[in-house]
Protein backbone atom coordinates (compact mmCIF):
# COMPACT_ATOMS: atom_id res chain seq x y z
CA UNK A 1 0.00 0.00 0.00
CA UNK A 2 1.37 3.42 -0.96
CA UNK A 3 2.38 5.75 1.85
CA UNK A 4 0.12 8.80 1.84
CA UNK A 5 1.97 11.90 0.71
CA UNK A 6 2.28 14.49 3.48
CA UNK A 7 1.99 17.58 1.27
CA UNK A 8 5.50 18.73 2.21
CA UNK A 9 7.83 18.46 -0.77
CA UNK A 10 10.96 18.16 1.37
CA UNK A 11 9.54 14.86 2.64
CA UNK A 12 10.45 13.31 -0.71
CA UNK A 13 14.15 12.46 -0.75
CA UNK A 14 16.47 14.10 -3.26
CA UNK A 15 14.84 17.54 -3.35
CA UNK A 16 17.21 20.45 -2.86
CA UNK A 17 16.20 24.10 -2.55
CA UNK A 18 19.55 25.84 -1.92
CA UNK A 19 22.46 25.56 -4.37
CA UNK A 20 24.64 27.77 -6.50
CA UNK A 21 27.29 26.91 -9.05
CA UNK A 22 28.01 25.50 -12.52
CA UNK A 23 25.21 23.35 -13.97
CA UNK A 24 27.64 20.56 -14.82
CA UNK A 25 28.75 20.37 -11.18
CA UNK A 26 25.11 20.28 -10.04
CA UNK A 27 24.27 17.42 -12.40
CA UNK A 28 27.36 15.40 -11.49
CA UNK A 29 26.81 15.89 -7.74
CA UNK A 30 23.15 14.90 -8.00
CA UNK A 31 24.00 11.78 -10.00
CA UNK A 32 26.48 10.70 -7.31
CA UNK A 33 24.00 11.45 -4.53
CA UNK A 34 26.23 14.23 -3.24
CA UNK A 35 23.91 17.19 -3.86
CA UNK A 36 22.74 17.58 -0.29
CA UNK A 37 20.11 19.84 1.18
CA UNK A 38 21.71 23.10 2.26
CA UNK A 39 20.52 26.32 3.83
CA UNK A 40 21.20 30.05 3.70
CA UNK A 41 22.81 31.94 6.56
CA UNK A 42 21.02 35.00 5.15
CA UNK A 43 17.70 34.94 3.30
CA UNK A 44 15.90 37.82 1.61
CA UNK A 45 12.45 36.31 1.84
CA UNK A 46 10.67 33.27 0.46
CA UNK A 47 7.51 32.75 -1.53
CA UNK A 48 5.03 31.36 0.99
CA UNK A 49 3.08 28.23 0.17
CA UNK A 50 -0.16 29.85 1.41
CA UNK A 51 -0.31 32.11 -1.65
CA UNK A 52 0.04 29.10 -3.96
CA UNK A 53 -2.76 27.28 -2.13
CA UNK A 54 -5.01 30.30 -2.50
CA UNK A 55 -4.05 31.19 -6.06
CA UNK A 56 -4.61 27.74 -7.52
CA UNK A 57 -8.26 27.70 -6.37
CA UNK A 58 -9.10 31.42 -6.44
CA UNK A 59 -11.08 31.34 -9.68
CA UNK A 60 -13.38 28.44 -8.72
CA UNK A 61 -17.03 29.32 -9.21
CA UNK A 62 -19.36 29.74 -6.19
CA UNK A 63 -16.48 29.81 -3.72
CA UNK A 64 -15.34 31.92 -0.78
CA UNK A 65 -11.74 31.95 0.44
CA UNK A 66 -11.09 32.56 4.13
CA UNK A 67 -7.52 33.23 5.18
CA UNK A 68 -7.24 32.42 8.87
CA UNK A 69 -4.33 34.80 9.29
CA UNK A 70 -3.21 38.34 10.02
CA UNK A 71 -4.30 40.80 7.35
CA UNK A 72 -0.86 41.05 5.74
CA UNK A 73 -0.83 37.39 4.68
CA UNK A 74 -3.18 38.06 1.77
CA UNK A 75 -1.25 41.03 0.44
CA UNK A 76 0.59 38.84 -2.04
CA UNK A 77 -2.67 37.62 -3.60
CA UNK A 78 -2.75 40.77 -5.74
CA UNK A 79 -1.12 39.00 -8.70
CA UNK A 80 -3.64 36.14 -8.59
CA UNK A 81 -6.51 38.63 -8.24
CA UNK A 82 -5.22 40.48 -11.31
CA UNK A 83 -4.98 37.22 -13.26
CA UNK A 84 -8.54 36.36 -12.24
CA UNK A 85 -9.92 39.71 -13.39
CA UNK A 86 -8.02 39.69 -16.69
CA UNK A 87 -9.04 36.10 -17.27
CA UNK A 88 -12.70 37.02 -16.94
CA UNK A 89 -12.31 39.74 -19.57
CA UNK A 90 -10.58 37.34 -21.95
CA UNK A 91 -13.37 34.82 -21.46
CA UNK A 92 -16.01 37.39 -22.40
CA UNK A 93 -17.38 38.11 -18.93
CA UNK A 94 -19.11 41.51 -19.07
CA UNK A 95 -19.22 42.25 -15.34
CA UNK A 96 -15.76 41.72 -13.89
CA UNK A 97 -15.69 40.65 -10.24
CA UNK A 98 -13.03 40.08 -7.60
CA UNK A 99 -12.58 36.75 -5.83
CA UNK A 100 -14.39 36.56 -2.51
CA UNK A 101 -11.61 36.73 0.06
CA UNK A 102 -12.23 37.12 3.79
CA UNK A 103 -9.41 37.55 6.31
CA UNK A 104 -9.95 36.67 9.98
CA UNK A 105 -7.34 39.31 10.88
CA UNK A 106 -5.58 37.49 13.71
CA UNK A 107 -3.90 39.88 16.14
CA UNK A 108 -1.99 39.80 19.43
CA UNK A 109 -5.12 39.00 21.39
CA UNK A 110 -5.77 36.04 19.09
CA UNK A 111 -2.32 34.67 19.86
CA UNK A 112 -3.19 34.60 23.56
CA UNK A 113 -6.84 33.50 23.44
CA UNK A 114 -7.02 31.69 20.10
CA UNK A 115 -8.70 32.60 16.83
CA UNK A 116 -11.62 30.19 16.75
CA UNK A 117 -14.25 32.89 17.36
CA UNK A 118 -12.93 34.99 14.48
CA UNK A 119 -12.95 32.00 12.14
CA UNK A 120 -16.53 31.10 13.05
CA UNK A 121 -17.61 34.71 12.46
CA UNK A 122 -15.84 34.74 9.08
CA UNK A 123 -17.63 31.58 7.92
CA UNK A 124 -20.96 32.97 9.14
CA UNK A 125 -20.40 36.17 7.12
CA UNK A 126 -19.37 34.14 4.06
CA UNK A 127 -22.62 32.15 4.16
CA UNK A 128 -24.82 35.20 4.83
CA UNK A 129 -23.26 37.32 2.06
CA UNK A 130 -22.62 34.79 -0.70
CA UNK A 131 -24.36 31.42 0.00
CA UNK A 132 -21.35 29.64 -1.57
CA UNK A 133 -21.11 25.99 -2.53
CA UNK A 134 -17.50 25.92 -1.37
CA UNK A 135 -15.73 27.64 1.51
CA UNK A 136 -11.96 27.16 1.67
CA UNK A 137 -10.31 27.91 5.01
CA UNK A 138 -6.57 28.50 4.71
CA UNK A 139 -4.28 28.03 7.68
CA UNK A 140 -1.35 30.41 8.13
CA UNK A 141 1.84 30.58 10.16
CA UNK A 142 -0.04 32.49 12.87
CA UNK A 143 -3.01 30.11 13.17
CA UNK A 144 -0.64 27.14 13.06
CA UNK A 145 1.48 28.53 15.89
CA UNK A 146 -1.62 29.39 17.92
CA UNK A 147 -2.78 25.82 17.44
CA UNK A 148 -6.30 26.49 16.16
CA UNK A 149 -7.77 23.15 15.10
CA UNK A 150 -9.23 24.29 11.77
CA UNK A 151 -10.26 20.73 10.87
CA UNK A 152 -12.47 20.41 13.95
CA UNK A 153 -13.81 23.94 13.58
CA UNK A 154 -14.72 23.38 9.91
CA UNK A 155 -16.37 20.05 10.74
CA UNK A 156 -18.46 21.75 13.42
CA UNK A 157 -19.40 24.59 11.06
CA UNK A 158 -20.35 22.05 8.40
CA UNK A 159 -23.22 20.86 10.56
CA UNK A 160 -24.41 24.46 10.97
CA UNK A 161 -24.21 25.25 7.26
CA UNK A 162 -24.97 21.99 5.40
CA UNK A 163 -25.47 23.72 2.03
CA UNK A 164 -21.79 24.75 1.89
CA UNK A 165 -18.83 22.37 1.79
CA UNK A 166 -16.26 23.83 4.20
CA UNK A 167 -12.73 22.72 3.40
CA UNK A 168 -9.69 23.32 5.64
CA UNK A 169 -6.35 23.63 3.85
CA UNK A 170 -3.11 23.19 5.78
CA UNK A 171 -0.74 25.59 4.04
CA UNK A 172 1.07 27.04 7.05
CA UNK A 173 4.07 28.83 5.59
CA UNK A 174 6.60 27.35 8.00
CA UNK A 175 5.84 23.78 6.89
CA UNK A 176 7.91 23.97 3.71
CA UNK A 177 10.50 26.15 1.99
CA UNK A 178 9.34 24.76 -1.36
CA UNK A 179 6.42 26.98 -2.34
CA UNK A 180 4.94 24.29 -4.62
CA UNK A 181 3.94 22.47 -1.41
CA UNK A 182 1.07 24.95 -1.36
CA UNK A 183 -0.38 23.39 -4.50
CA UNK A 184 -0.17 19.98 -2.87
CA UNK A 185 -1.96 21.20 0.27
CA UNK A 186 -4.87 22.43 -1.86
CA UNK A 187 -5.14 19.19 -3.84
CA UNK A 188 -4.91 17.04 -0.71
CA UNK A 189 -7.88 18.96 0.69
CA UNK A 190 -9.86 18.56 -2.56
CA UNK A 191 -9.23 14.82 -2.50
CA UNK A 192 -10.24 14.48 1.14
CA UNK A 193 -13.31 16.70 1.24
CA UNK A 194 -14.72 16.63 -2.30
CA UNK A 195 -13.59 13.47 -4.09
CA UNK A 196 -13.61 11.34 -0.93
CA UNK A 197 -12.09 8.33 -2.71
CA UNK A 198 -15.41 7.64 -4.48
CA UNK A 199 -15.09 5.50 -7.61
CA UNK A 200 -17.20 6.78 -10.52
CA UNK A 201 -17.89 5.40 -14.01
CA UNK A 202 -15.12 6.29 -16.46
CA UNK A 203 -16.02 8.72 -19.24
CA UNK A 204 -14.37 7.68 -22.55
CA UNK A 205 -11.64 10.12 -23.73
CA UNK A 206 -12.06 12.47 -20.71
CA UNK A 207 -8.66 13.93 -19.79
CA UNK A 208 -7.92 15.98 -16.66
CA UNK A 209 -5.86 19.01 -17.65
CA UNK A 210 -4.43 20.67 -14.53
CA UNK A 211 -3.50 24.31 -15.02
CA UNK A 212 -2.13 27.00 -12.65
CA UNK A 213 -3.25 30.62 -12.48
CA UNK A 214 -0.45 31.91 -14.70
CA UNK A 215 -1.78 30.16 -17.80
CA UNK A 216 -3.45 32.62 -20.15
CA UNK A 217 -6.81 32.03 -21.78
CA UNK A 218 -5.01 31.86 -25.14
CA UNK A 219 -2.83 29.05 -23.77
CA UNK A 220 -5.89 27.27 -22.37
CA UNK A 221 -7.55 27.33 -25.78
CA UNK A 222 -4.34 26.12 -27.47
CA UNK A 223 -3.96 23.18 -25.07
CA UNK A 224 -7.62 22.28 -25.48
CA UNK A 225 -7.25 22.52 -29.27
CA UNK A 226 -4.23 20.24 -29.29
CA UNK A 227 -5.93 17.64 -27.08
CA UNK A 228 -9.13 17.79 -29.14
CA UNK A 229 -7.09 16.92 -32.25
CA UNK A 230 -6.27 13.54 -30.68
CA UNK A 231 -9.88 12.97 -29.62
CA UNK A 232 -9.71 14.04 -25.97
CA UNK A 233 -12.49 15.77 -24.04
CA UNK A 234 -10.77 18.20 -21.69
CA UNK A 235 -11.65 18.68 -18.03
CA UNK A 236 -9.74 21.95 -17.43
CA UNK A 237 -9.13 22.29 -13.68
CA UNK A 238 -8.95 23.94 -11.21
CA UNK A 239 -8.44 27.37 -12.83
CA UNK A 240 -11.80 28.85 -13.98
CA UNK A 241 -13.39 25.60 -12.92
CA UNK A 242 -16.35 24.63 -10.74
CA UNK A 243 -17.40 22.13 -8.12
CA UNK A 244 -19.04 20.04 -10.84
CA UNK A 245 -15.80 19.85 -12.85
CA UNK A 246 -13.79 18.99 -9.75
CA UNK A 247 -16.17 16.09 -9.05
CA UNK A 248 -15.51 14.74 -12.57
CA UNK A 249 -11.80 14.20 -11.85
CA UNK A 250 -12.18 10.47 -10.94
CA UNK A 251 -14.06 9.82 -14.20
CA UNK A 252 -11.10 10.64 -16.44
CA UNK A 253 -9.15 8.08 -18.43
CA UNK A 254 -5.92 10.06 -18.00
CA UNK A 255 -4.42 13.19 -16.45
CA UNK A 256 -1.83 15.69 -17.56
CA UNK A 257 -0.64 19.06 -16.33
CA UNK A 258 0.44 22.22 -18.13
CA UNK A 259 3.00 22.86 -15.38
CA UNK A 260 5.19 19.93 -14.40
CA UNK A 261 5.34 20.89 -10.70
CA UNK A 262 1.75 22.09 -10.28
CA UNK A 263 -0.16 18.83 -9.97
CA UNK A 264 2.52 16.14 -10.21
CA UNK A 265 2.02 14.83 -6.66
CA UNK A 266 -1.77 14.93 -7.01
CA UNK A 267 -1.66 13.03 -10.30
CA UNK A 268 0.33 10.31 -8.52
CA UNK A 269 -2.44 10.15 -5.90
CA UNK A 270 -5.09 9.87 -8.62
CA UNK A 271 -3.22 6.95 -10.17
CA UNK A 272 -2.79 5.19 -6.81
CA UNK A 273 -6.33 5.81 -5.51
CA UNK A 274 -8.45 5.90 -8.68
CA UNK A 275 -6.36 4.04 -11.26
CA UNK A 276 -6.01 7.10 -13.52
CA UNK A 277 -2.69 7.07 -15.42
CA UNK A 278 -0.93 10.38 -15.97
CA UNK A 279 1.59 11.96 -18.26
CA UNK A 280 4.31 13.75 -16.33
CA UNK A 281 6.58 15.37 -18.85
CA UNK A 282 7.39 19.07 -19.28
CA UNK A 283 5.77 22.47 -19.64
CA UNK A 284 4.87 22.89 -23.34
CA UNK A 285 7.02 25.95 -24.09
CA UNK A 286 9.21 25.71 -27.20
CA UNK A 287 9.29 23.11 -29.97
CA UNK A 288 11.09 20.35 -28.05
CA UNK A 289 8.97 20.64 -24.91
CA UNK A 290 5.67 21.00 -26.78
CA UNK A 291 6.47 17.86 -28.77
CA UNK A 292 7.38 16.00 -25.58
CA UNK A 293 4.27 17.14 -23.71
CA UNK A 294 2.00 16.24 -26.64
CA UNK A 295 3.56 12.80 -27.13
CA UNK A 296 3.34 12.09 -23.41
CA UNK A 297 -0.45 12.40 -23.14
CA UNK A 298 -1.02 10.84 -26.58
CA UNK A 299 0.82 7.72 -25.44
CA UNK A 300 -1.37 7.40 -22.35
CA UNK A 301 -4.62 7.52 -24.37
CA UNK A 302 -3.33 5.41 -27.29
CA UNK A 303 -3.08 8.15 -29.92
CA UNK A 304 0.62 7.89 -30.77
CA UNK A 305 0.17 7.54 -34.53
CA UNK A 306 -2.27 10.44 -34.71
CA UNK A 307 -0.03 12.75 -32.68
CA UNK A 308 3.01 12.14 -34.91
CA UNK A 309 1.04 13.25 -37.97
CA UNK A 310 -0.10 16.41 -36.15
CA UNK A 311 3.42 17.22 -34.90
CA UNK A 312 4.83 16.82 -38.42
CA UNK A 313 2.18 19.17 -39.79
CA UNK A 314 2.78 21.76 -37.05
CA UNK A 315 6.55 21.69 -37.64
CA UNK A 316 6.11 22.39 -41.34
CA UNK A 317 3.90 25.35 -40.46
CA UNK A 318 6.05 27.01 -37.80
CA UNK A 319 9.66 26.18 -38.67
CA UNK A 320 9.96 28.86 -41.41
CA UNK A 321 8.57 31.41 -38.94
CA UNK A 322 10.97 30.24 -36.22
CA UNK A 323 13.88 30.64 -38.67
CA UNK A 324 12.97 34.31 -39.17
CA UNK A 325 13.04 34.92 -35.43
CA UNK A 326 16.30 32.97 -35.07
CA UNK A 327 17.96 35.32 -37.55
CA UNK A 328 17.29 38.17 -35.06
CA UNK A 329 18.24 36.34 -31.87
CA UNK A 330 21.02 33.87 -32.68
CA UNK A 331 24.01 34.18 -30.35
CA UNK A 332 22.30 36.42 -27.78
CA UNK A 333 23.11 35.53 -24.17
CA UNK A 334 20.18 34.93 -21.78
CA UNK A 335 19.56 34.65 -18.03
CA UNK A 336 16.31 32.87 -17.04
CA UNK A 337 14.37 32.99 -13.77
CA UNK A 338 11.01 31.42 -13.08
CA UNK A 339 9.25 28.48 -11.47
CA UNK A 340 10.90 25.10 -11.90
CA UNK A 341 8.73 24.14 -14.87
CA UNK A 342 8.97 27.47 -16.70
CA UNK A 343 12.68 27.99 -16.09
CA UNK A 344 13.69 24.73 -17.70
CA UNK A 345 11.09 25.04 -20.45
CA UNK A 346 12.29 28.54 -21.36
CA UNK A 347 15.89 27.29 -21.32
CA UNK A 348 14.97 24.72 -23.95
CA UNK A 349 12.93 27.31 -25.88
CA UNK A 350 15.86 29.68 -26.44
CA UNK A 351 17.70 26.92 -28.29
CA UNK A 352 14.96 27.15 -30.95
CA UNK A 353 16.23 30.68 -31.59
CA UNK A 354 19.95 29.94 -31.36
CA UNK A 355 20.39 31.86 -28.10
CA UNK A 356 22.94 30.98 -25.38
CA UNK A 357 21.99 30.28 -21.76
CA UNK A 358 24.39 31.87 -19.25
CA UNK A 359 22.38 31.53 -16.03
CA UNK A 360 19.21 29.94 -14.67
CA UNK A 361 17.36 30.33 -11.39
CA UNK A 362 14.89 27.67 -10.23
CA UNK A 363 13.20 27.19 -6.83
CA UNK A 364 13.90 23.45 -6.58
CA UNK A 365 16.31 20.80 -7.83
CA UNK A 366 15.18 17.17 -7.88
CA UNK A 367 15.14 14.11 -10.13
CA UNK A 368 12.91 15.86 -12.67
CA UNK A 369 15.21 18.88 -12.74
CA UNK A 370 18.17 16.55 -13.22
CA UNK A 371 16.67 15.26 -16.48
CA UNK A 372 16.29 18.83 -17.73
CA UNK A 373 19.75 19.94 -16.62
CA UNK A 374 21.42 16.96 -18.29
CA UNK A 375 19.57 17.85 -21.50
CA UNK A 376 20.51 21.53 -21.23
CA UNK A 377 24.15 20.70 -20.47
CA UNK A 378 24.28 19.08 -23.89
CA UNK A 379 23.16 22.34 -25.53
CA UNK A 380 24.39 25.22 -23.38
CA UNK A 381 27.89 24.86 -21.97
CA UNK A 382 29.01 26.30 -18.63
CA UNK A 383 25.85 28.05 -17.48
CA UNK A 384 25.34 28.95 -13.82
CA UNK A 385 22.43 27.48 -11.89
CA UNK A 386 20.96 29.14 -8.80
CA UNK A 387 18.51 27.00 -6.83
CA UNK A 388 16.60 29.61 -4.84
CA UNK A 389 13.08 30.37 -3.72
CA UNK A 390 13.16 34.09 -4.53
CA UNK A 391 16.44 35.54 -3.08
CA UNK A 392 16.68 38.51 -5.48
CA UNK A 393 19.99 39.61 -3.99
CA UNK A 394 21.63 36.52 -5.50
CA UNK A 395 19.89 37.02 -8.81
CA UNK A 396 20.97 40.66 -9.09
CA UNK A 397 24.57 39.75 -8.23
CA UNK A 398 24.64 37.06 -10.92
CA UNK A 399 22.97 39.16 -13.60
CA UNK A 400 25.36 42.03 -12.94
CA UNK A 401 28.37 39.70 -13.29
CA UNK A 402 27.14 37.67 -16.27
CA UNK A 403 25.90 40.70 -18.23
CA UNK A 404 23.32 38.84 -20.38
CA UNK A 405 21.85 40.43 -23.49
CA UNK A 406 18.35 39.50 -22.34
CA UNK A 407 16.53 38.38 -19.19
CA UNK A 408 13.53 36.02 -19.27
CA UNK A 409 11.56 35.67 -16.06
CA UNK A 410 10.00 37.90 -13.42
CA UNK A 411 11.73 41.04 -14.63
CA UNK A 412 11.66 43.78 -11.98
CA UNK A 413 15.22 43.46 -10.67
CA UNK A 414 16.83 42.85 -14.04
CA UNK A 415 14.87 45.72 -15.61
CA UNK A 416 16.37 48.10 -13.04
CA UNK A 417 19.82 46.99 -14.20
CA UNK A 418 18.96 48.23 -17.70
CA UNK A 419 18.71 44.76 -19.28
CA UNK A 420 15.98 43.99 -21.87
CA UNK A 421 13.44 41.78 -20.11
CA UNK A 422 10.61 39.45 -21.10
CA UNK A 423 8.08 38.21 -18.53
CA UNK A 424 7.88 34.40 -18.40
CA UNK A 425 4.78 34.39 -16.15
CA UNK A 426 2.66 36.09 -18.78
CA UNK A 427 -0.83 34.94 -17.86
CA UNK A 428 -2.37 37.45 -20.26
CA UNK A 429 -0.83 36.38 -23.59
CA UNK A 430 0.07 33.13 -25.37
CA UNK A 431 3.35 31.48 -24.41
CA UNK A 432 2.68 27.76 -24.86
CA UNK A 433 2.26 25.33 -27.71
CA UNK A 434 3.38 25.88 -31.27
CA UNK A 435 1.89 29.35 -31.60
CA UNK A 436 3.02 30.44 -28.13
CA UNK A 437 6.69 29.95 -28.96
CA UNK A 438 6.31 32.30 -31.94
CA UNK A 439 4.79 34.95 -29.69
CA UNK A 440 7.56 34.58 -27.11
CA UNK A 441 10.28 34.68 -29.75
CA UNK A 442 8.90 37.84 -31.31
CA UNK A 443 8.44 39.41 -27.89
CA UNK A 444 12.09 38.74 -26.95
CA UNK A 445 13.21 40.18 -30.29
CA UNK A 446 11.10 43.30 -29.70
CA UNK A 447 12.60 43.80 -26.25
CA UNK A 448 16.14 43.51 -27.60
CA UNK A 449 15.48 45.99 -30.39
CA UNK A 450 13.72 48.45 -28.04
CA UNK A 451 15.70 48.54 -24.76
CA UNK A 452 15.17 52.27 -24.16
CA UNK A 453 12.73 51.97 -21.24
CA UNK A 454 14.96 49.64 -19.22
CA UNK A 455 18.07 51.74 -19.90
CA UNK A 456 16.33 54.91 -18.71
CA UNK A 457 14.94 53.04 -15.70
CA UNK A 458 18.47 52.01 -14.70
CA UNK A 459 19.61 55.64 -14.91
CA UNK A 460 16.95 56.83 -12.45
CA UNK A 461 16.38 53.84 -10.11
CA UNK A 462 18.96 52.46 -7.70
CA UNK A 463 18.69 48.92 -6.38
CA UNK A 464 19.08 48.52 -2.59
CA UNK A 465 22.52 46.90 -2.72
CA UNK A 466 25.98 48.31 -2.09
CA UNK A 467 28.54 48.12 -4.88
CA UNK A 468 30.63 45.90 -2.62
CA UNK A 469 27.94 43.21 -2.80
CA UNK A 470 28.29 42.92 -6.58
CA UNK A 471 32.00 42.14 -6.11
CA UNK A 472 31.34 39.22 -3.75
CA UNK A 473 30.43 35.61 -4.48
CA UNK A 474 26.69 35.45 -5.16
CA UNK A 475 26.47 32.17 -3.25
CA UNK A 476 28.48 33.14 -0.14
CA UNK A 477 25.43 32.75 2.10
CA UNK A 478 24.65 29.18 1.02
CA UNK A 479 25.97 26.92 3.78
CA UNK A 480 26.16 23.17 4.19
CA UNK A 481 27.12 22.31 0.59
Amino acid sequence: MAVQYSGVRESVSGRVNDFGGPSIAAAESFKKGCLKRADRSFSQGLQCQQINSMACLMSLEDSVFISHSPQGCVGCTIMAVDMFRVGQAHRGVKTITNPRIIVTNLDQKSVVFGGEKKLREAVQKAVERYSPKLIFVYASCASGIIGDDIDAICASLGTEYPDSTIIPIHCEGFKSKICASGFDAAFLAINKYILKNKKLPTVPNLVNLFAPTTVSYADQKEMERMLALIGAEVNYIPFYSSLEKIKRIPQAVASTSICKVFADEFMKTLEESYGIPYSHTVMPIGIRNTDKWYRGIAKIIGKEAEVEAIISSEHKRIEPLVAKIRAKLAGKRVFICGGTGRSFAAAALIDDFGMKLVGLETPTYDADAQVDVEYLNGIHKDFVIDVANMQPFEQVNLVKKLKPDAFIGVPEWAAKLGIPTTHVLDGKRPTMGYDGLLYLGNKIADQLSNPGFNKKLAEHVKLPYKESWYEQDAFKYIVGV
